[in-house]
């Protein structure tokens, strides 16, 4: 059975990926003058490093549900 402090240490990890993912954006696509992405200027972003990136998120995401799921005793129905 995973314990509580298992999913708390994958959650973690999450934040981390989830931080880099956000990171990656924040260099390559340019800001308005509110701090939020303009997308208006067509900037480029390499689709490899956003795949690697969000691949890397997904996943820690569907980890952590089973976690959580087995965790928690729960059936999906």
């Amino acid at each position: 059975m995973t314990t509580i402090d298992d999913v708390k240490k994958e959650m973690r990890k999450l934040e981390v990926i989830r931080s880099e993912f956000y990171a990656l954006l924040d260099v390559s696509i340019p800001k308005d003058k509110n701090g939020q992405f303009d997308f208006s200027q067509n900037s480029t972003i390499d689709a490899e490093d956003v795949y690697k990136n969000f691949f890397k998120l997904d996943y820690q995401a569907r980890k952590i549900r089973g976690l959580l799921m087995e965790a928690r005793d729960i059936h999906p129905s």
